[in-house]
């Protein structure tokens, strides 16, 4: 850790930890502090504070030297990936480019609340605020050893997992927005782990590891529909994102692997986890087949963009007659069911959202508007539960139903108790994703990047009004 002021704006020196506060006040450091161990790093700023204000710099760095092992091989951070820097350099260059930066992050602050305010209204740009910052920095970026950009997620307070796949599928909207080359890293060493042949299923793993070993897959257990979907379905944004399949190109293989694998098991999943694990297995879930469905009408986008002719007339019917099937295998009157044996449940269908974001067509819009109004009479104070088993929820998951909404003031309906927890929770923690729609608390989960999520309503309105 370092901490750096400019020459003639401060002074630093080292004490012991006994000495800290009064050499502080008396302005002196004796010579012996500076020896033995418990010491403190001491820095001055002097303040002459009159009528004008007065402005003064300190920098907070740290060096992590290398940043994450992949696949045996320690890789440096991004700023030093050609191992031509020091933290030095790097201090002085924030401190000479301070101004500038920092006008660009005003500058940027404001667009980012414009383009919410536009988007999803007052309610949706202030959650849209307080999250985008987290979701950046619980990633570490490093350039594989192939030269492939990896922007790797932090499983934050719960197991550590590196580049979770299901991590990465709700944070993905704020990056298919801003910069989808980031969204990239976050799947390129998935891909790679398949195509190196270390990973050797008709799914893609789970995870890389534990953070910050990257060497495969920790995780106990697969989650072999729900990978396979994310992975397919974020390959189909980012392509819808940037105009063009090359990206999806460059994986075609892999990528046809693993459609055919949704294929044959997606649509009535055994059982098995989803990424809301900590509900446990669910056999025959709804929202998991519906992710299958959307991900095949997503690969035969691709197939039909890559002139894959036979690819795209096999697998966008095939996803059309699967979401005839699961209508009527999901119905249960006024809304669809948690899973296809019990009607008397209900869930959110939040993966059902691409099919729109992306415009798919898998789904008939009738669909998403029977479910949008069931969930508006089980709504609680602070939001919509996940499902009918529980009363806690994923605000997440809440904005991407929302988002299915075909109006604003139904959007609102959804997006308003969400602003309620993150102003009057009485868990004063980095802003949770998992909390009880009853009292507002957290139930688990915080400063993760999944809050990225909340940025579907953007996509979605960008997507849509270029």
């Amino acid at each position: 850790m370092y901490v750096g002021v400019p020459q003639n704006s401060g002074k630093q020196y080292i004490a012991s930890s006994a000495n800290a506060v009064s050499s502080f006040i008396s302005g002196k450091a004796g010579s012996s502090d500076a020896k033995g161990k418990s010491l403190t790093l001491a820095t001055v700023l002097s303040f002459n504070v009159g009528d004008a204000a007065i402005e003064k710099t300190v920098l907070v760095g740290y060096d992590d030297i290398e940043s994450v092992q992949y696949f045996g091989e320690n890789l440096k951070p991004w700023w030093n990936r050609k191992n031509n820097q020091t933290i030095d350099k790097q201090l002085t260059l924030a401190n000479n480019e301070y101004a500038a930066v920092l006008q660009k992050c005003i500058a940027f602050n404001k667009q980012y609340y414009a383009a919410n305010l536009k988007a999803g209204g007052a309610a949706y740009a202030d959650l849209s605020n307080i999250s985008y910052r987290q979701a950046i920095s619980a990633h570490k970026l490093v350039e594989s050893p192939q030269g492939d950009i990896l922007f790797l997620s932090k499983e934050n307070f719960s197991n550590g997992s590196i580049n979770t796949v299901d991590v990465t599928y709700p944070s993905a909207p704020l990056f298919l927005v801003y910069n989808p080359d980031l969204l990239k890293g976050m799947l390129n060493g998935i891909f790679y782990y398949s195509e190196s042949g270390k990973w050797k299923k008709p799914f893609p793993a789970h995870d890389l590891g534990t953070y910050p070993l990257a060497n495969g897959q920790t995780y106990g257990e697969d989650m072999p529909v729900e990978e396979a979907g994310n992975m397919v379905i974020l390959t189909a944004a980012i392509a819808k994102a940037e105009g063009n399949a090359e990206y999806a190109k460059k994986h075609w293989k892999t990528l046809s692997v693993w459609a055919d694998y949704l294929s044959k098991d997606g649509f009535d999943p055994a059982n098995q986890l989803c990424t809301d694990d900590f509900a446990g297995h669910l056999a025959r879930n709804t929202n998991l087949s519906v992710k299958a469905i959307v991900a095949l009408g997503g690969y035969g986008m691709l197939a039909a963009q890559l002139g894959e002719k036979e690819e795209a007339a096999k697998y966008t019917p095939m996803a059309k007659e699967m979401a005839k099937k699961w209508m009527e295998m999901a119905d249960a009157g006024d809304h669809f069911a948690l899973t296809f044996d019990l009607k008397n449940t209900w869930s959110q269908k939040y993966n059902l959202v691409w099919d729109k974001v992306l415009d798919l067509g898998i789904f008939p819009k009738e669909v998403y508007k029977k479910e949008i109004n069931f969930y508006l009479n089980k709504q609680n104070t602070f939001g919509l539960p996940l499902d009918s088993r529980k009363t806690y929820t994923k605000s997440d998951w809440i904005m991407w139903t929302a988002t299915l909404a075909d109006n604003q003031a139904d959007f609102e309906k959804f997006i308003k108790p969400i602003g309620k927890f993150s102003l009057e929770t009485t868990s004063r923690v980095p802003l949770s994703d998992w909390h009880e729609t009853t009292n507002g608390k957290q139930v688990g989960f915080q400063a993760r990047s999944v809050v990225g999520g909340y940025a579907i309503k953007l996509l979605d309105y960008k997507l849509h009004n270029k």
